[in-house]
């Protein structure tokens, strides 16, 4: 029998590094794209450098008939139309990456058929735009009103991984980058006692390893997670106890402020990250998703567990690297300019 052969796009990402192993060990030939040439310690892996955007380097890439796709690429709305149809029609599995964005605060737990913000928010700002957590679901969309069911929806919850260390709306840089220089960092008091998921990367991909080529996966949306949650107030002291990092809880408008550039000439579109989702009790069920990979809680890294590993691979110096992120600047001046730093 012929070995399968799988494509991946973003395949250096914060799941994808842990994908390409799991997916080497099953013995499937692997072509492996990201923008930095990459190389890997299995045979059967290739890594290509490449645009994924890039139309004709796509068009090179799918002559090659592979038997599953799993795409960790981003495609804002007008690129979805030319694009899914094709690539879900040139394969015989396609993994598509959405998010665990796309669900209101409707419903606790969260489950697959919890009702989507593109669905069920009625305003006419988010409605309009292409948001995140608006592309993500009409690219949903479209593989819906697709004939063919070759196709499998994964919606990740906030994912950590080598230098993605995301606390509130805050990403590496602004977290165990500013832990390594002894800044504090700012918070909003909005978000304190508001539950939230993380899952480790490693478990994320393990999942969606186990999808492909599942039969229960044809047609089906899954929501990638661990049900383990704890409220931003827990996750930070997380970090305070793993990397030293200081946090002060400050009101919102002056926590997006420092957050998000420019958020006083774009208010609305700057706060959506955070009342859209950060803001939302994000308590998962992950129970579809672990009856389709045969897989337990129990077996999933435990938040604490999983931060410490991975800050514990940050390098030393990547503090210094990023203390000129325009972030850091905005947090040094707010401290300073409220007496606290």
């Amino acid at each position: 029998m012929a070995l399968k052969k799988v494509l991946v796009f973003g395949a250096s990402g914060a799941m994808g590094r842990y994908l390409i192993p799991l997916l080497a060990q099953k013995g499937f030939l692997i072509d492996a794209v990201s923008l930095d040439q990459q190389e890997y310690d299995f045979p059967n892996v290739r890594g290509i450098s490449g645009n994924a955007k890039d139309i004709p380097f796509r068009e090179s890439l799918l002559k090659n008939n592979y038997d599953g796709i799993i795409d960790f690429m981003t495609y804002p709305s007008y690129e979805l139309v030319p694009f899914l149809p094709w690539i879900v029609k040139s394969t015989g599995h396609y993994i598509y990456l959405s998010s665990y964005r796309v669900y209101d605060n409707l419903e606790v737990p969260i489950r697959e058929t919890s009702p989507r913000l593109i669905d069920s928010r009625k305003d006419v700002f988010l409605q309009n735009s292409d948001d995140y957590c608006i592309f993500k679901a009409r690219g949903e969309n479209i593989l819906y009103g697709m004939t063919e069911k070759n196709w499998t929806i994964v919606r990740p919850a906030i994912t950590y991984s080598l230098l993605r260390y995301q606390l509130v709306t805050l990403e590496a840089a602004n977290t165990v980058g500013r832990a390594q220089l002894g800044k504090t960092v700012v918070l909003p008091e909005s978000a304190f006692g508001v539950r939230s998921t993380m899952t480790w990367a490693g478990d994320a991909a393990a999942m969606i390893a186990k999808l492909l080529f599942n039969e229960q996966a044809a047609g089906e949306t899954f929501t990638v997670s661990t049900a383990e949650n704890h409220t931003w107030g827990e996750i930070a002291e997380y970090y305070h106890d793993i990397c030293g990092l200081k946090a002060l809880w400050v009101d919102q408008t002056d926590f997006l402020r420092c957050a998000v550039s420019g958020f006083d000439t774009f208010p609305i579109t700057g706060s959506w990250q955070l009342v859209y989702d950060r803001l939302f009790e994000r308590v998962i069920d992950n129970s579809k998703v672990l009856e389709a990979t045969g897989m337990t809680q129990s077996e999933l890294r435990k938040l604490y567990d999983g931060l410490e590993l991975e800050i514990a691979r940050c390098p030393a110096d990547y503090g210094m690297s990023v203390i000129n992120n325009s972030a850091n600047i905005r947090m040094d001046e707010y401290l300073k300019n409220s007496g606290l730093n």
